[in-house]
């Protein structure tokens, strides 16, 4: 932990609900239940909020939009407060969260609330799957028929460039869900195993050739929501949580444009700036939280990352680098493939379990000293693309 004084914005408060099939009703509700206790962690009021930003997807999932007045319906004493909504796909909840950053550092306001929700399981399968491929460019990729499909088309020619890699797969799925069952807040809190993750079966069927259940990320509902302020107001908070560096890269959303799909050269971008800016290295990251939407992704951006050399991602598992006791765990809350992808709360969700790990309050999660903290969510097939380095500052 740095003794700095603050002198960037910090995180100081944070509330998370348990992601899964959500008894709450709408959106509404889900961010009513994490906005008021989310003020309070952070030892504050509606009345010392300066701006609300809302992070939520939506994509044809609920009939009801204008979600940045959502929080102000649920919670009234924030009716008043300005509030905008971001939508940047998987990266919604991150695109508010950056969105709150600039609105601090740049002095227009001094305490902002991020918040971000969804709820996917009340509505039927196809639209769900009808709502995931709004994050492609439907033009030419609808024809994969899902945005499972879209994955399974890179894990292919994953497959095609570097060999058979499904137990890779079921390898990252394994950890994840190993990783999950600390963590209370996550959908599905089971150790799954490397052998069940590795069969097709009745229980664990393919959703898109070659992609199995276990290689996809839950539909979920949740929310999560974090309280940002400017460093006079977080140097007198309980605790504080501060950024080291940060970037948001983009990458062509035509998939058909990009020189090598499987680089991922925007998500390589993004965590490259965010490390540069903070002036670390990989080997200088405790943990990394990252978007493993499929298991390929989490596989790809191994490589992208530097963690692996192109087509070398088994090697990193085999030698047990990610796990929660290797060189760099990843995704030690479980990621998205355990914990759940409500997609307007996952970035912002992401960084709560960040926190956590720094502060010392992850749990049975906690990965022993970490003091510096990758975070990396993306929108679309590596679209939008953001990373942030975190530390604890008080």
């Amino acid at each position: 932990m740095t003794t700095d004084p603050v002198t960037g914005p910090a995180i100081i408060g944070w509330a998370h609900s348990t992601f899964g099939k959500a008894a709450e009703p709408d959106v509404e509700a889900l961010l009513a239940g994490v906005t008021g206790p989310a003020l309070e962690h952070a030892g504050l009021s509606a009345a010392d909020v300066d701006g609300i930003v809302v992070g939520v997807f939506n994509g044809g999932l609920s009939r009801q939009g204008f979600e940045a007045g959502l929080v102000g319906a649920g919670t009234p004493e924030l009716a008043t407060v300005p509030a905008v909504h971001t939508e940047n796909a998987c990266a919604t909840g991150s695109s508010a969260l950056f969105a709150a950053l600039d609105f601090v550092q740049s002095g227009r306001g001094r305490v902002a609330l991020v918040a971000g929700a969804e709820k996917m399981t009340a509505a039927d399968g196809d639209v769900v799957g009808d709502a995931l491929l709004t994050a492609s460019y439907r033009r030419q990729e609808e024809r994969a028929g899902s945005f499972a499909g879209i994955f399974a088309d890179l894990t292919r020619e994953y497959f095609e460039r570097y060999g058979e890699h499904g137990d890779t797969l079921a390898r990252i799925a394994a950890k994840n869900h190993r990783n999950g069952v600390g963590n209370p807040y996550a959908h599905l809190r089971k150790d799954l195993g490397f052998d069940f993750c590795s069969q097709v079966s009745e229980r664990n069927p393919l959703v898109a050739d070659p992609l199995r259940r276990t290689d996809c990320s839950l539909v979920s509902d949740g929310a999560a929501a974090l309280v940002v302020a400017a460093p006079d107001v977080a140097a007198h908070a309980p605790r504080a949580v501060g950024w080291r560096g940060r970037a948001h890269a983009n990458d062509h959303l035509p998939l058909s444009r990009r020189a090598d799909v499987l680089a991922f050269s925007g998500a390589a971008r993004a965590f490259r700036d965010a490390l540069a800016e903070a002036g670390a290295g990989l080997s200088d990251l405790d943990l990394l939280e990252t978007h493993d939407c499929f298991t390929v992704a989490e596989l790809l951006q191994y490589e992208a990352f530097g963690i692996a050399e192109p087509g070398k991602g088994a090697e990193v598992l085999a030698e047990g680098r990610t796990e929660r006791d290797g060189a760099l765990p990843v995704n030690p809350s479980g990621g998205l493939k355990a914990k759940g992808h409500p997609i307007g709360a996952t970035g912002i969700s992401q960084h709560i379990m960040a926190a956590l790990q720094l502060t010392g309050e992850a749990g049975d999660m906690q990965v022993p000293g970490s003091e510096l903290a990758g975070v990396f969510n993306m929108g679309g097939v590596a679209v939008a693309n953001y990373c942030s380095v975190l530390e604890r500052i008080r």
